[in-house]
């Protein structure tokens, strides 16, 4: 279904497409990182983007990958070449960027690591093309237009079988959305684990969110 640069990447990517939904995680305490990502498998979310946000960051995608290894972790706010070096040490799965840095994806690509620019416009989704990228971040979905404008600003490129992950402003009640189009292999969710919910510890409801946008997915599957 989707090209990687890697067979690594084939198998990650294809995990990724089997779970549909990553979980969107800002960690501001490293003890916190584990229990979230053993609420979210508990909840059947077995993909997360882990922002890069906090000086825990690092740490916390190591933390998940050394304790929960069946856990896809993608590095998110990737935003210089230094940090994908960082992330791959770490222990990330693949990395992902709010925007297009040429210099990011280029790192990316020497270190033979799977990397998702951001795109928002017909511009970046041609510098993407150009620099060799297939697997492409719609960011922010909902601001920018949402499966509409996703829909009509792909559609010139649907012959280069390019494949899109939306976030921003995603919910439990609009996400299944984009999963009418084609194109979009999986959706990111900061609704699930809210930096709010994980700075109170509330696996429980964690747990319960993530049962919800799973059994939503899958029903939509099933029909």
């Amino acid at each position: 279904m989707i090209d990687s640069q890697t067979t690594k990447g084939c198998s990650v990517l294809e995990r990724v497409v089997k779970s549909g939904i990553a979980a969107v995680l800002v960690i501001d305490e490293l003890d916190a990182a584990v229990p979230v990502a053993e609420a979210l498998i508990e909840g059947g979310i077995t993909a997360i983007e882990l922002a890069l946000r906090t000086p825990q960051g690092l740490d916390a995608i190591a933390a998940i990958k050394r304790e929960i290894p069946e856990m896809v972790v993608i590095a998110g706010t990737v935003l210089t070449p230094d940090q994908i070096g960082q992330a791959k040490d770490a222990g990330a799965d693949l990395a992902v960027a709010p925007g297009l840095n040429p210099r990011v994806i280029e790192a990316a690509h020497d270190l033979g690591m799977l990397f998702m620019p951001g795109i928002c416009t017909p511009s970046d989704i041609e510098k993407a093309v150009e620099m060799g990228c297939r697997l492409l971040k719609f960011f922010p979905a909902e601001p920018s237009g949402g499966v509409k404008y996703l829909k009509s600003v792909s559609a010139p490129y649907n012959h280069l079988d390019l494949h899109y992950m939306p976030l921003g402003g995603l919910s439990e009640s609009n996400f299944m959305s984009y999963f009418s189009l084609p194109s979009v292999f999986a959706i990111g969710g900061s609704w699930i684990a809210t930096r709010d919910l994980i700075a109170k510890r509330d696996w429980s409801e964690i747990q319960r969110r993530a049962h919800n946008a799973c059994t939503i997915r899958q029903s939509a599957v099933c029909r």
